[in-house]
């Protein structure tokens, strides 16, 4: 689960050409699925036309790049009906206003959490006068450019941390006893969602050559220029942490 500003900005970086080939500029929301179908990428030769890469296409996202297989995943929006449409409505979530069936105020969306793995909206973050409060999506009904409209009861389903997004409501409503449980599950699920990931960089990162020397950080030689990896050197990587697999992605051929 990631918060919708830790995107923005994020480079992108294609494994299969092994270079950056863009950053993120925004995310396009479908209003109708409760979805984040798209990224806008930014590039500075592209001054005029718009482009975007679905988000069934990112193969992993971390907190220093969006990965995709190659660039090709990377479309102009004449190309994509829906996601210009989808751009056009400008569904941004962030500061719109969260009002009831009856039409009293709840707050202001401040922030909206997404699963990074699908793209799904997880719920919404609103600064009350004391504190912060999260709402799940579930409580949301329709989403709007400026409004959004939420079930009658959603004020006495507000949640106290966006963690608990991630366990069912009826977990949530347990005593403090339960909540140690549903923390267990949240870490595998994440368990779950990084070795999914972590599969898909060993496919496609393994047998690729590196086309330069690759250091760590402490300036210690990983692998040297012309290494063909192997599935042991990926996952050396991968322990290494995501600066030096972004590294790694960036400087491979084959």
């Amino acid at each position: 689960m990631k918060r919708s500003n830790q995107f923005i900005g994020l480079p992108i970086i294609s494994i299969a050409d092994g270079a950056e080939v863009g950053h993120v500029k925004s995310l396009v929301v479908n209003p109708k699925q409760g979805t984040v179908d798209f990224l806008t990428v930014e590039h500075p030769d592209w001054q005029i036309s718009v482009r975007a890469v679905p988000f069934k296409k990112i193969v992993g996202v971390g907190a220093f790049a969006v990965m995709i297989e190659d660039s090709t995943s990377i479309f102009d929006l004449t190309e994509i009906p829906i996601a210009n449409e989808l751009v056009q409505k400008k569904i941004g979530v962030v500061g719109a206003k969260l009002i009831d069936k009856k039409g009293q105020l709840v707050g202001e969306a401040s922030e909206f959490f997404i699963n990074d793995d699908n793209g799904v909206i997880l719920g919404v973050e609103l600064s009350m006068p004391s504190k912060k409060v999260v709402l799940a999506a579930d409580e949301l009904i329709t989403y709007g450019r400026d409004l959004i409209v939420v079930k009658e009861e959603a004020q006495l389903n507000f949640l106290d941390k966006p963690e608990l997004l991630l366990n069912d409501q009826s977990e949530i409503e347990e005593v403090a006893p339960q909540l140690a449980i549903e923390e267990q599950v949240v870490e595998k699920t994440e368990e779950k969602t990084t070795d999914h990931l972590q599969e898909k960089q060993l496919v496609l990162l393994t047998g690729r050559t590196t086309t330069k020397d690759i250091f760590e950080r402490n300036g210690e030689l990983l692998f040297p220029n012309g290494t063909k990896l192997q599935k042991e050197d990926v996952k050396k990587a991968q322990e290494k942490g995501p600066a030096v697999l972004a590294e790694l992605s960036m400087n491979v051929v084959g």
